[in-house]
């Protein structure tokens, strides 16, 4: 009998054992448990809760953009607090469930139509914080994942250059490596508070950070 490496549904073994452990770990996790618990989208509110119980990014009536945001807990947890004279804007190339105080648009950021119609909502008001998770599809391969991870920082860090009012805050993701280094550096030229961050619900091994900065220079 040859060995075809595929399960009774024809899937592969091998994308079927590395989905139970995923499952299984997801199972095991405390923020996905306490999210589901305090009904929020995902764990990765909890992120977001550990930087604004720090840096106070978020306040009531901020205008807030949500960069990467499905499926949608940081404009949840955002909208919570700048709610009801405030604004959340989010931001994906894949559709987002409805949020209340969230207005969505799903598009690929990286394209000039989206970026038109994100900047035609925001109509020139001045917007207090910037907040990107975005990052691309990973392949394993660092050489290959590491510069799409930097250009989608990048642009998220353009993209608050040209919205952000006087003292603006703005946060995105980053992972440690190549291009790094540039990227913090320009920030600090940009904003007079930078620092970076490692939230406790980050996952344990990831190269991932946040670059934290505050108080925008106009």
């Amino acid at each position: 009998m040859c060995w075809s490496g595929r399960d009774e549904r024809g899937n592969p073994m091998k994308q079927r054992s590395s989905n139970s452990r995923w499952k299984n770990r997801q199972e095991r996790d405390p923020y996905v448990r306490r999210a589901r618990t305090e009904g929020w989208r995902t764990r990765a509110v909890y992120k977001l809760e550990e930087i604004q119980a720090k840096n106070r990014i978020l306040r009531p009536g901020a205008v807030v953009v949500d960069l990467g945001a499905a499926p949608g807990s940081w404009s949840q947890y955002a909208a919570t607090l700048v709610q009801p004279q405030g604004r959340v804007i989010a931001v994906d190339l894949l559709p987002i469930e409805p949020l209340a105080g969230v207005e969505l648009i799903q598009g690929d950021f990286s394209e000039s139509a989206v970026l038109d119609c994100v900047l035609g909502l925001v109509d020139g008001t001045n917007v207090d914080l910037v907040m990107s998770d975005m990052a691309p599809n990973i392949s394993g391969n660092r050489s290959v994942d590491q510069p799409r991870c930097m250009y989608l920082a990048e642009l998220a860090l353009d993209f608050a250059g040209r919205v952000l009012g006087p003292n603006g805050h703005f946060v995105t993701k980053l992972f440690q490596g190549s291009g790094f280094e540039a990227l913090v550096a320009d920030a600090r030229k940009r904003f007079r508070d930078v620092s970076i961050k490692k939230p406790k619900a980050s996952r344990r091994g990831s190269r991932e950070t946040y670059l934290v900065a505050s108080n925008y220079r106009l």
